[in-house]
């Protein structure tokens, strides 16, 4: 039992955030940490503040009995706790000392009775009372007891729910989630009313111990797949984390690959739809975005709007999102092949005025790519570090100014702003934005062999990102299912959207626990009705 729990209580990195190495592990901390409180108030009190380092957020009172005597101690970190549920608590406890009542009865019965808050742990190691005053609980240490209380009173600083501000939608809810992952297990619980919705939470990172919690749809969620996740999330060993994106690193699948293996998310609604169509999110305490596995690369193209109108605009919609992602990755590179060696693949009349355009130009084709996408991406750079009141002013600005400039000196082509721009504008279309930059890294790759080889260097970059795309799995799950390997029933929800009452059963990833979602006889109203306007109410 010490074995693991020295394992699990001092897993220490082999570098730390500030560059020093971390304290060594021995059996006399351990010991330390793990010894039992004392029956004696004034030796409790000195060894939390010992522990607690002398911190000037920390505070420490001691309330005395009618002799003067110190019979109870509360501590708590200031800026952790509701501080109008701490008076009240306050007051209970000096009117139960004055009147006698904590000596007469047991403590442990006397503060659930009295103190009205809840969440009322019992303590018994110094461990145990050191990670609930550092978890933002008031600590109770009462004098001759061997035990120490700890009440739930979380407070502070938050910010309130708000809308999302990466992933915006016209129609769907405009709820986002917080910093704070209590508040966002609410918002998961308000969608999902069922018992069958399971969090897992554990502690990560030995000197920020994040809470991660892990949930999931009990009878929906493949059971092999919570599994690895919990797996690989225990197997973490670091002194942090901070973002989620710690998390999305350790444990994700196809590290060489450029597109990513996990869907992060700041929308509730999202998520609770994930859920129900047996993935897994992952929560992590100190940022909005929820990571949600196992995810396939047709996923990335899919927006939550989507399901919140009606088929064949979404169907249309997302269309437009496939053609925009393969125009935000290819018209560049391909641009740049067929003006620098496949001239003969263009119009005449076309090629004529990209002749004429370039006539003046003392650059090559590829290095006037490149400098007008670095630009660019410099641009959008500084749009969203500036402040935000002139960040977009200055970004359109910027570009609209440069571009302008550089057509009129000479520098670059008029047809080569237009592709950047356009090709730049088809990036911002694509809803995820993890995908949105793997596009912008490959699309440099790709003009680059465009500007060596032509078509052929276009293709002996797009050959092996096939290869690489239909090798790589997320969580088990094939990253280009359902079309390889070909699923039929996926295929409902893919490039378009079918109606929703023609979608009777999850996809096919998940397993065969519970496939089917809503009753294989329902039909709509005009399918009843039949094309001849018969009113199916009548």
């Amino acid at each position: 039992m010490v074995d693991k729990l020295k394992k699990w209580l001092f897993k220490q990195p082999s570098r730390s955030n500030s560059g020093t190495s971390p304290e060594p592990v021995n059996d006399e901390k351990l010991t330390e940490l793990s010894e039992e409180l004392s029956g004696t108030l004034k030796d409790n009190v000195t060894m939390l503040k010992q522990k607690i380092g002398h911190s000037t957020d920390f505070i420490l009172r001691c309330l005395n009995d009618k002799q003067g005597n110190p019979v109870l101690a509360v501590g708590f970190l200031q800026g952790l706790i509701d501080q109008q549920i701490l008076t009240t608590l306050l007051e209970e406890l000096t009117a139960g000392i004055r009147n006698g009542d904590l000596s007469d009865r047991n403590v442990e019965s006397w503060l659930m009775d009295r103190i009205p808050i809840g969440g009322i742990t019992c303590l018994k190691n110094e461990k145990a009372l050191i990670d609930a005053v550092l978890y933002g609980q008031v600590v109770l240490l009462v004098e001759g007891s061997t035990k120490a209380f700890a009440a739930s009173m979380g407070g502070g600083a938050k910010r309130a729910v708000e809308e999302p501000t990466s992933q915006t939608v016209i129609r769907g809810p405009k709820e986002g989630f917080t910093e704070d992952i209590s508040t966002n297990i609410a918002l998961l619980r308000r969608r999902i009313k069922s018992t069958e919705l399971h969090f897992d939470s554990r502690i990560i990172g030995s000197y920020t111990q994040t809470k991660v919690s892990v949930a999931y749809v009990r009878g929906i969620a493949d059971p092999e797949v919570v599994k690895e996740i919990s797996k690989r999330l225990d197997s973490i060993n670091t002194d942090s984390i901070l973002e989620s994106g710690y998390i999305e690193e350790f444990i994700q699948d196809g590290v060489w690959t450029p597109f990513p293996t996990m869907v992060n998310t700041e929308r509730p609604d999202t998520v609770a739809g994930s859920l129900l169509e047996g993935q897994v999110a992952i929560l992590v305490d100190g940022t909005p975005f929820v990571l949600i596995a196992p995810v396939t690369f047709f996923r990335f193209i899919s927006s939550s709007e989507d399901y919140y109108q009606r088929y064949d605009l979404a169907s249309f919609l997302r269309i437009v999102r496939m053609a925009s992602f393969f125009l935000a990755l290819l018209l560049p590179a391909f641009f740049i092949a067929t003006t620098t060696f496949h001239q003969e693949m263009l119009p005449t009349t076309m090629l004529i005025t990209l002749a004429a355009q370039r006539e003046n130009t003392p650059l090559p084709a590829l290095l006037e790519a490149m400098i007008m996408e670095l630009t660019f991406e410099v641009i959008r750079e500084a749009g969203v570090r500036m402040p935000r009141a002139v960040g977009p002013a200055i970004s359109i600005v910027g570009a609209l100014v440069l571009g302008q400039a550089a057509v009129q000196a000479g520098l670059v082509s008029a047809a080569m702003v237009i592709v950047v721009s356009f090709t730049a504008i088809c990036n911002f279309v694509l809803p995820a934005f993890n995908m949105a930059g793997s596009v912008r890294l490959l699309r440099f790759v790709l003009m680059l062999m465009a500007g060596l080889l032509g078509l052929y260097g276009v293709l002996s970059v797009l050959v092996p990102i096939l290869v690489r795309l239909v090798s790589v799995n997320s969580f088990g799950v094939p990253y280009m299912m359902p079309l390889a390997p070909f699923y039929k029933s996926n295929m409902k929800d893919l490039f378009v959207r079918v109606p929703r009452w023609k979608m009777k059963k999850r996809p096919v990833m998940i397993g065969d626990s519970n496939p089917v979602k809503q009753a294989t006889e329902q039909e709509s109203f005009a399918e009843q009705a039949g094309e001849h306007g018969r009113d199916p109410m009548a």
